[in-house]
């Protein structure tokens, strides 16, 4: 009898403050978010923003098949064909800029937020062929090698468990910008004003206008696609921003700082003079592997943070070394070692002041696990990697309704910990040292309840499928007469 009180007692929704009445609200908090947002759907001629209500609640509510017909059936009425939504969606010119920098503004507008990490990903989805803006043979991480597919790069932002995605642009190959793509460009309405960038250009790009935005982020966190450009690190230097980037293992650095400048042109040397600087001293740069089994290199077990596992426990190096740019410039970093649960070495680079405490370092690097968990959620929870549609504007819009989503669960969590805050005897009679936050999953659900979609009743299916297959046949028909009147003779 008391083992079944106690059991009933820890399910007691109130003690994990979720009330019925807050869950209940959560329908007019989905309204009132958007009517904050709705200005960045308004254009010239039109206002898109009733569209983007029913699409930013359809990736919410809807687990699988969010595509334009499917939501709006589903979300608006079960006779709409979904042409109003896909207008919206892939050639309205409402501007997906605008959600991102709102975000990053309503970020800003909360203390509890402040002095988190930015994170620098790319995410990338495979594609049948090319006839997507953007589709190309091209690394996608998600899968480990080369394939035809569209890959994004994103910014994140995370703080005290409450992650968000702030800024996202898409990746367009090299390939997509020759006479060859010309067509492509046309048909799937790539801006004429669109120039190639490298990956790490989008990056550095996204990183400089969430400053502008003064979005309060302590620290900038990326793994080693972008951590192993010197130039990369050295510009976020300049930027006066911190940085903790991962690098690869053959990663050269020096344990001493070198002398680097332009060596004295011998006069018998043939051809031009030395111009390039180069080392001058005798200092030999060490990989960062080899730096990790040096004697006076010293772990240190740390307690990183806690999680719904326990603590986070990492062994844990960190050394000052120099690394040297193409340009000769010299460089001090902290070299960041932390040895993982399956026994490898991570390394990473920051320009972190001097006297930054280890255990500061190590937790800058347990939180670049959000810039993977950030897409996750985008991907099996609203359904970023299902897009259909084809075009540039199509792509873009899909990201900044994901990203407005993913805001969307991340403030109910701050409002609802504020609002209804946990019986904290839940952790002492659950025996455990952390409650887990309500997740993306857990928010979508509650939503569901309170935002159904419409169902078919048998009729309504029998109604719709027999007016696809007449679509259909008026399809057929339309095609079969341009092939005779190709074939009648002149």
């Amino acid at each position: 009898m008391v083992q079944a009180a106690n059991e009933s007692n820890v399910l007691d929704p109130q003690r994990w403050g979720l009330p019925l009445e807050a869950v209940e609200e959560l329908a007019e908090r989905l309204r009132r978010i958007w009517s904050r947002f709705r200005f960045c759907f308004w254009t010239k001629t039109s206002d898109a923003g009733e569209y983007a209500y029913h699409y930013l609640r359809g990736i919410l509510t809807m687990e699988t098949d969010r595509n334009y017909a499917n939501i709006a059936r589903r979300v608006i009425d079960l006779d709409d064909d979904g042409q109003g939504l896909q207008h919206c969606m892939s050639d309205s010119p409402w501007s997906a800029q605008a959600v991102f920098d709102q975000i990053q503004v309503e970020i800003c507008q909360r203390p509890e937020l402040s002095d988190g990490m930015l994170t620098l990903d790319e995410s990338g989805d495979r594609c049948a062929g090319d006839q997507k803006a953007g589709a190309g043979r091209q690394w996608l991480g998600r899968f480990g090698k080369v394939d035809m597919g569209q890959v994004g790069v994103g910014a994140g932002y995370y703080k005290d468990g409450n992650w968000a995605m702030v800024d996202v642009r898409l990746f367009m190959i090299e390939d997509w910008f020759d006479d060859e793509h010309a067509e492509l460009r046309k048909r799937w309405h790539v801006p004429d004003d669109l120039v190639y960038k490298t990956k790490l250009e989008l990056a550095l790009e996204m990183v400089k206008q969430a400053k502008e935005n003064g979005l309060p982020f302590e620290v900038v966190g990326c793994d080693d696609l972008y951590g192993r450009s010197k130039e990369f690190r050295a510009s976020l230097d300049g930027e006066h921003i911190i940085y903790m980037a991962d690098v690869p293992v053959d990663t050269p650095v020096y344990l001493e700082k070198p002398v680097v400048g332009v060596p004295e042109t011998p006069p018998d040397k043939k051809g031009p003079p030395f111009s390039r600087p180069r080392v001058l001293s005798d200092d030999k740069p060490v990989e960062v592997r080899d730096v990790a089994k040096r004697s006076d290199t010293v772990f240190q077990t740390v307690e990183v943070r806690h999680i719904e596992r326990g603590v986070l426990i990492h062994p844990c190096a960190a050394r000052r070394v120099w690394t040297v740019t193409k340009d000769g410039k010299v460089r001090e970093e902290w070299l960041f070692i932390r040895r993982e649960s399956d026994g490898s070495l991570s390394y990473s680079l920051s320009n972190a002041p001097e006297d930054t405490p280890l255990k500061k370092l190590a937790l800058w690097r347990s939180w670049r696990y959000f810039a993977e968990r950030i897409f996750q959620d985008a991907k099996s929870e609203t359904g970023w990697d299902e897009l259909e549609a084809r075009k540039y504007r199509a792509w873009l819009h899909h990201t900044a309704l994901i990203a407005l989503a993913l805001w969307f669960v991340a403030e109910t969590k701050l409002d609802w910990a504020k609002e209804h805050p946990r019986d904290p005897e839940l952790v002492e009679q659950l025996k455990v040292e952390v409650l887990p936050t309500l997740s993306v999953a857990n928010v979508c659900e509650l939503l569901r309840a309170v935002l159904p979609l419409k169902q078919l009743s048998p009729e309504e299916a029998t109604r719709l499928v027999v007016k696809h297959l007449v679509n259909r046949s008026r399809s057929t028909s339309c095609r079969l007469k341009k092939q005779r009147a190709g074939r009648s003779p002149p």
